[in-house]
């Protein structure tokens, strides 16, 4: 069964929650105001904090869940860096000027936020969708390499999701561990999705060796 695309209407700003992407990390139920409240009905209502705030609250989403419609017509800035969070037992947190290779149009938020999965289990690859545990994935989020370094952190970032391989980068990046340390800058990376990389979470070609299938 397909998961809901579910729009909620303000008078300055429309909010869409994509059920697609959603992992429940909650930072949107944890924020102040009246925003999201769990239980309510509608649980989002834009209209009761202003639009900052809405916008603030939305941008807190790491994984382009929630994505906004300012009716102002001001759009959502790229973040002036493009990092991943390499998160303990969990996703790459990708943010940044972001172009995912395949991602559906109507996916806005992952142009900003995004959680791929590198534990090779998903089934919304290359999203994560929580089949990390499930799968009993473990990885510290450590990162031991430090790249080429950089001489800007922004700019448009291409994530190639190769067939059965890694996930490829190109362009301005920093890689932060988990324990939120910047660990590694340059221009072009592969990062491990199979999860079986012994260089996590850099590929080192094992997906190879153990018949890593995205279909």
């Amino acid at each position: 069964m397909s998961k809901p695309i579910i729009r909620y209407a303000g008078q300055e700003i429309e909010v869409t929650w994509d059920g697609r992407l959603c992992i429940h990390i909650g930072e949107c139920v944890c924020a102040e105001g009246e925003l999201f409240v769990s239980g309510r009905d509608p649980w989002c209502q834009p209209d009761l904090v202003s639009r900052e705030q809405v916008r603030a609250i939305i941008e807190r989403c790491p994984t382009g869940a929630l994505s906004y419609t300012d009716k102002t017509g001001e759009p959502e800035t790229a973040p002036p860096e493009n990092r991943v969070l390499v998160a303990n037992d969990g996703p790459l947190y990708f943010s940044g000027e972001l172009a995912i290779e395949g991602a559906p149009e109507d996916m806005p938020g992952v142009q900003r936020r995004a959680a791929l999965c590198r534990c090779g289990a998903s089934k919304n690859k290359p999203f994560c969708d929580n089949s990390h545990r499930e799968a009993g994935f473990k990885d510290a989020g450590a990162v031991g390499s430090q790249g080429t370094g950089l001489q800007e952190c922004g700019g448009p970032l291409k994530v190639r999701v190769i067939p059965n391989g890694p996930l490829k980068t190109e362009g301005n990046l920093s890689i932060y561990t988990g324990a939120g340390r910047l660990a590694w800058e340059g221009t072009q990376t592969a990062l491990c999705r199979c999860g079986a990389s012994k260089n996590k979470p850099f590929c080192d070609g094992t997906h190879r060796e153990i018949g890593f299938k995205t279909d």
